[in-house]
């Protein structure tokens, strides 16, 4: 038990904990108040750990039809669901809890990502210290700092690691090949778990990383027997419980796939998404560009990123360390040629399929993976593949970062005494801190709008006023106390709907605005006095209710209208 407490997995974890505290910092500062990048976003899916929670408890059968977007069927599906994170969902109630454990959940996301990635590199056949830069880079990667508002994003850590346990399941490392007395049923069986886990999260992520695992799969049923036939003397055993496992770990992950992505299939509108798929295709330079949130190129990139279309979802940079020290690993690592060769190859296909249709079109890359895809499955920004690119990189410097680590220590059994000087050991890690330094941040961590007291008591269905794109995933998340139906909603695949509710309760209160919002089923309307200004309600208050057949009551921060 002591030795498990010292292990190097353990320890790994450890530091990977203290690594997503330290450079996620300031959000454990403030967590029941503050939350990273913006306020909206985070808001948003801060209120969908929390229905998903709630649901599960209270009615499961009711879990896509969620409270907000109301009266929309399958509201849920409006966006990645973050349903893995659910059982915590089920702790604590109303928006302080939600905000709490968001900040949380952030923090433990970058920790898993961290953790997974050093398993994943370690098992491929890296060192510690090789795996150690892999993991600090793919986590820390100065384009990711531009989606720390996107929960969905930043919960990539169930990818490596699902990974990391299939090849160790299996017996494969990249450096040793398929070793039949390696194999392990647990830890392939915990790999199959880990990665529906992570398609539960949201397709954005999960469906090329089913992608990926069709791939693997296919590339394993060739080479597999091949290898049987060519080389009897070597042939690899899996054992037919281990095949017996991957049979029903990759019935389960379909099924769980399929049932999670039912209703985004019938909330899918049949339109074509090849224009936004265009729109938010980055060019090959943005793959040379920082984020806004990166300490060290913020500033410096800040006119180059100016010409991007979307510099958020386009400021690409993996980092200037991780492009060195894989082109060192090109030339100098513990990988064969033949394997660096094939890194390279598989590098070049995840930057093409990076860039979507600005290479070619996407004609024969992206639109035939993606384009063809419902849009509520979040596929719609192709620089989101860039967590591939950045794990092919992570291991050609963790080639080479490891090979150098080799040479010191064989240099090293030269001297007398026979290891690494102090000054020897600090060399090997000088990659590892110059990658952390270029992970270093800026997020801001705004203060999350207090609840009005009105949203613990009033009941629904209801329409809070004033509603937008941006204040209405504030109110997503206020709704958490109660859960009440509301109309509101923002952030998901139903903004047509939405915009035509807006325009239609713009004049709020008035017999067609009534009229439109009975017609929705909609039985009150929430006016909040400290919002309005500058939004077309900003009278409404005032305004006189006679001869409308609705009744109003006047409170210190609102005025609730009662449409029935």
């Amino acid at each position: 038990m002591g030795r498990s407490l010292i292990h190097e997995y353990a320890l790994a974890t450890y530091a990977s904990l203290l690594l997503a505290v330290a450079l996620t910092w300031p959000a454990l500062r403030y967590p029941l108040h503050t939350l990273p990048q913006d306020i909206w976003d985070p808001s948003r899916q801060a209120w969908q750990i929390a229905w998903g929670g709630h649901i599960l408890i209270t009615d499961p059968v009711k879990l896509w039809q969620s409270n907000a977007f109301f009266p929309e069927p399958n509201s849920f599906a409006f966006g990645d669901s973050l349903l893995g994170y659910a059982p915590a969902g089920m702790l604590g109630e109303g928006p302080l809890a939600a905000t709490l454990r968001y900040n949380i959940i952030f923090v433990l996301a970058h920790a898993l990502l961290a953790l997974g990635g050093y398993a994943l590199v370690r098992q491929l056949g890296a060192g510690r210290t090789g795996a150690a830069v892999a993991a600090a880079a793919i986590t820390y990667a100065p384009w990711r700092l531009a989606q720390e508002g996107h929960l969905d994003i930043v919960s990539a850590g169930g990818i490596p690691l699902a990974l990391a346990m299939l090849a160790r399941g299996h017996g494969w490392s990249l450096r040793r090949g398929l070793r039949s007395d390696r194999r392990s049923i647990g830890w392939a069986a915990a790999g199959w778990v880990v990665a529906a886990w992570q398609v539960s999260l949201g397709f954005s992520l999960g469906v090329p990383f089913l992608y990926v695992l069709g791939l693997i799969l296919v590339i394993a049923l060739i080479t597999v027997p091949l290898r049987w036939w060519r080389r009897p003397a070597k042939r690899p055993v899996l054992g037919w419980r281990l095949l017996v496992t991957d049979g029903l770990g990759v019935v389960i992950l379909a099924g769980v796939s399929a049932l999670i992505a039912l209703p985004y299939f019938k909330v899918h509108d049949g339109s074509d998404g090849t224009a936004e798929i265009n729109f938010f295709s980055p060019p090959l330079r943005s793959l040379l560009i920082g984020p806004a949130e990166s300490r060290i190129w913020g500033a410096p990139h800040e006119v180059p990123r100016s010409s991007l279309n979307w510099p958020a979802e386009m400021s690409l940079l993996p980092g200037f360390v991780l492009y060195a020290l894989a082109l060192a690993g090109l030339a100098f690592s513990i990988w064969t040629l033949r394997q660096r060769l094939l890194l390279l190859i598989a590098l070049a296909g995840t930057i093409i399929l990076t860039l979507g249709t600005t290479f070619f079109d996407g004609r024969w890359t992206y639109l035939p993976l993606f384009g063809h895809l419902p849009a509520s499955l979040g596929l719609r920004i192709p620089g989101r593949l860039m967590l591939w690119t950045t794990i092919l990189l992570a291991i050609l410097a963790a080639g080479a970062v490891t090979e150098f680590v080799r040479r010191v220590e064989h240099w090293s059994e030269q001297r007398i005494p026979p290891w690494p000087g102090p000054w020897l050991r600090l060399a090997t890690l000088v990659p590892l801190m110059l990658v952390l330094v270029e992970g270093w941040n800026t997020t801001a961590h705004p203060v999350v709008p207090a609840q009005p007291k009105t949203m613990r008591t009033v009941s629904g269905p209801m329409l809070v006023l004033p509603t937008a794109d941006l204040t209405d995933q504030t109110t997503m998340l206020w709704s958490t106390t109660r859960f009440q139906p509301m109309a509101n909603g923002a952030g998901g695949f139903a903004s047509a709907r939405q915009a035509e509710l807006r325009r239609n309760v713009a004049n709020f209160p008035d017999a067609a605005s009534i009229d439109y919002l009975r017609s929705q089923r909609i039985t009150t309307v929430l006016l909040l006095r400290s919002d309005v200004a500058g939004t077309p309600w900003e009278r409404a208050g005032d305004l006189p209710v006679d001869g409308l057949n609705i009744t109003r009551e006047d409170l210190d921060d609102a005025v609730i209208f009662r449409l029935n």
